[in-house]
């Protein structure tokens, strides 16, 4: 079993979603469906039970999934022994954020991380932002751009890069929602909503309709505000969504702003990762360069 196979199983065992995986790691599904295929034969056992609807681990694959587990953290543990002993410091680092910070606020960092570490191999998935936290707590990502949370676990260090202001927005072209939209006054209850299922962006929702005093008219919970964005230009309804990634939507002509009397809260984006990694130098190379912060102050206490 190579690296390769190791962490593709993980990300499987985790997710239980063949597509998802295969498109947040980059492979083929009949790529990784061969691999999987593969580790059974090799092991003469069944790590999955999929039908048409479900993917769930076999008890093997629970014991597998443990076996993989430390093998894969024994060896970003000899890449970082290793690293300790060579000049310049080499090794992978897995990355998490949303395609939106992939290019609003990534590379930046990155091409101060590779003039500091040319030989680093960097991993990078995308996906929705409210699972950034959970990536690094399972050990599926090394480090990851997140929203600063209600409620920071204290096994993580999260260090603040910006603020993201929130805006509600709506579609720019005729429909129903810019009907209802021009009345006097809304009639906000009846307007269609996007909404995302959980993380910061529903907490900071949930705040203003609760301020506002109405209940939502709820179309669709979307994961991604990409996703929301792109509902949104298709006069769906409205939707919350931070500034950047209305800004960077290629959709972002078909969207406008809704003028409030109300502020929404802004986002706090940082970099997390777990405390007990701080010390390994490639995760504290990475650190000092996105947060331009000294080794060994993450801004755990708030």
């Amino acid at each position: 079993m190579d690296i390769r196979s190791a962490q593709l199983f993980q990300h499987l065992a985790s997710s239980l979603n063949f597509s998802k995986t295969s498109e947040q790691l980059y492979v083929s599904p009949s790529t990784l469906t061969r691999i999987i295929q593969r580790l059974e034969d090799d092991l003469g056992v069944q790590l999955f039970s999929r039908d048409n609807r479900s993917v769930r681990l076999t008890p093997a694959g629970v014991r597998f999934q443990q076996f993989v587990k430390k093998y894969l953290e024994d060896w970003h543990q000899l890449q970082v022994d290793l690293a300790l002993t060579s000049d310049e410091l080499q090794g992978q680092l897995r990355l998490f954020c949303t395609v939106t910070a992939s290019y609003s606020h990534l590379p930046d960092i990155l091409d101060k991380f590779r003039l500091l570490c040319p030989k680093a191999e960097i991993q990078l998935t995308t996906g929705d932002a409210a699972a950034a936290l959970e990536k690094v707590k399972n050990d599926e990502a090394d480090v990851a751009l997140a929203v600063y949370p209600p409620h920071l676990p204290l096994n993580i260090a999260f260090a603040s890069i910006a603020k993201l202001p929130l805006q509600l927005i709506a579609p720019t072209i005729p429909c129903k929602t810019n009907d209802l939209l021009a009345l006097n006054p809304i009639p906000w209850h009846e307007i269609p909503m996007i909404v995302p299922d959980h993380g910061p962006a529903r907490a900071r929702l949930d705040q203003w309709l609760k301020t506002a005093g109405f209940s939502p008219l709820v179309v669709a919970k979307v994961e991604g505000h990409e996703a929301m964005v792109s509902m949104v230009a298709l006069g769906s309804g409205v939707a919350i969504a931070p500034d950047a990634v209305v800004q960077n939507s290629p959709v972002r002509e078909r969207v406008r702003a809704v003028q409030l009397d109300y502020q929404f809260e802004p986002f706090e984006l940082g970099i997390c990762m777990q405390s007990k990694r701080l010390h390994e130098p490639l995760m504290r190379a990475f650190w000092q360069v996105a947060a331009d912060k000294k080794p060994f102050e993450p801004d755990i206490h708030r």
